[in-house]
């Protein structure tokens, strides 16, 4: 049996906070929730309105309109609450992201009962991590803000009283969304990739990554709300298929689109800064370092698979046809 696969100590009906539901993944993780798990579930948002289900004729959901740099005004049903799924976070710039990203989350933990919660589990990004699945020094010293917040406060999550509680959950590239699910940002430019993929399958790229759909990531999720990590296992979970190569991508997308390679001209770093160059492409630090970096790749990433799950999209090609692009 995988450690992520453990028996829960309480399989019965728990009360569930969610931040981040009027997301991509927090409409897929909601979704799972209600239809795999009897639990009850308690959604912060600050727009009700972001909300593309119809909670309100849902028992089992009670939204409550708030932010969380509000956290306190909730101590009370912070206290009555059995797992706490934190997946909200701000992209906008300093001060707002820190406080929502670092302060709120971590108030937010230190106002859960420690006698009743049996787990948090906090998203925070594999972008904040190397190879090894060890903290990445450059992601805490000249990461975006939202990377650098994301860093920060995971390497202060020791500090919290719960913290042996917590399960950090780390997403790769994420992708999904539909008719009544927000898209995520790297989903929405899906269709731009297919438009230029009669140009692009003549490059050859260095590089690697794991990519994860949003109802995958909440198949993931939602597993570990009824089975936590054993003690002795790792509380660190990062999810991605199996990794891939640029080129393998590329290639996949070409089988499915029905466009044939017929050569490749390699993408030197020497060609890249060229073209940077020539059309004048502002990168700052961050930017630059990640495409210096190029294998954002980590050890034994885990996807529905790997809990004995039956996957949602676990190939390129499931990628395209669940996005709505036609093959061929």
């Amino acid at each position: 049996m995988s450690e992520l696969n453990q028996p829960s100590e309480r399989n019965q009906r728990q009360r569930i906070f969610i931040t981040g539901a009027s997301g991509c993944i927090g409409h897929y993780l909601v979704e799972t929730l209600l239809n795999d798990t009897p639990h009850d579930l308690f959604l912060l948002v600050r727009n009700p309105d972001k909300l593309l289900f119809p909670w309100q004729n849902e028992p089992r959901i009670q939204v409550i309109q708030d932010d969380i740099r509000h956290i306190d005004a909730h101590a009370e049903l912070l206290k009555t609450i059995d797992t706490a799924i934190l997946a909200a976070t701000s992209w906008g710039g300093a001060p707002e992201i820190y406080d929502i990203n670092v302060t709120g989350n971590h108030r937010l933990m230190e106002l859960l009962d420690g006698d009743r919660c049996q787990q948090v589990l906090y998203f925070s990004t594999a972008s904040i991590l190397d190879r090894n699945n060890l903290p990445l020094k450059e992601a805490g010293e000249i990461g975006t803000d939202y990377i650098r917040s994301k860093y920060q406060c995971y390497m202060q999550l020791p500090e919290l009283a719960i913290y042996p509680k917590v399960t950090t959950v780390f997403p790769t590239l994420v992708f999904g969304g539909d008719k009544d699910k927000p898209y995520s940002h790297i989903s929405a430019g899906i269709t731009e990739v297919t438009k230029w993929i009669g140009l692009i399958r003549f490059l050859k790229a260095d590089g690697s990554f794991h990519f994860a759909h949003g109802k995958d990531i909440a198949l993931v999720v939602t597993h570990l709300v009824d089975h936590p990590p054993a003690p002795q296992a790792s509380r660190q979970v990062i999810i991605g298929n199996p990794a891939l190569t640029i080129d393998r991508t590329i290639e996949e997308i070409c089988d499915y689109l029905g466009k044939h390679i017929y050569f490749r001209i390699p993408l030197s770093m020497w060609l890249a800064d060229r073209i940077i160059d020539w059309f004048n492409i502002r990168m700052a630090d961050w930017d630059r370092f990640c495409l210096q970096y190029r294998h954002f790749v980590y050890n034994q990433p885990v996807h529905p698979e790997t809990l004995g799950l039956q996957p949602y999209c676990p190939t390129v090609a499931d990628l395209m046809r669940v996005s709505g692009v036609l093959p061929g």
